[in-house]
């Protein structure tokens, strides 16, 4: 699978915006990326967080510590930048930089590959993450857009 133009991700990130999020609401999210990579037979780490707390977390059969460490590498970009994961790595790739390289972030800690996406509320703006592990990097991302899109009814 071939990630998608930045333009396609700018448009996913601009449209997936929560009205708010409450832990009960993460919770749920969570859940919803649980069954359906159950469903698929994904072995994939699970997280959400809120306002820096992990609130949901799961390890599927079939998904590695390794996967553990890029999700969390992937959350802590998303973060930083307050936007998709896959998103810094387009907007990198975009302007012929290299973001291990260019980024000044510590490379053990953050990571610019698909599969983490901000939780945006309106009015709050980025109050979490939501980040998968186990897929091809372009496929983790896209299965968190297609979550989300669910998840908000979108």
């Amino acid at each position: 699978m071939n990630a998608p133009p930045l333009e396609r991700i700018e448009d996913d990130e601009r449209a997936l915006v929560f009205d708010g999020c409450t832990r009960d609401d993460a919770w749920e999210l969570g859940c919803l990326l649980r069954a359906t990579a159950v469903g698929a037979g994904h072995g994939l780490s699970i997280g959400v967080a809120l306002n820096g707390q992990w609130v949901f977390g799961c390890v599927l059969d079939g998904a590695t510590a390794d996967n553990d460490l890029w999700l969390r590498r992937k959350a802590a970009t998303a973060l930083h930048y307050q936007r998709s994961s896959l998103g810094v790595a387009a907007w990198f790739a975009e302007r012929g930089q290299d973001f291990d390289a260019d980024s000044r972030l510590p490379a053990d800690g953050h990571a610019a590959r698909g599969g983490a996406f901000p939780i945006r509320t309106t009015g709050a703006g980025t109050v979490g993450v939501v980040s998968v592990s186990g897929l091809p990097h372009v496929e983790d991302h896209a299965f968190v857009v297609a979550q989300l899109r669910a998840h908000l009814g979108r």
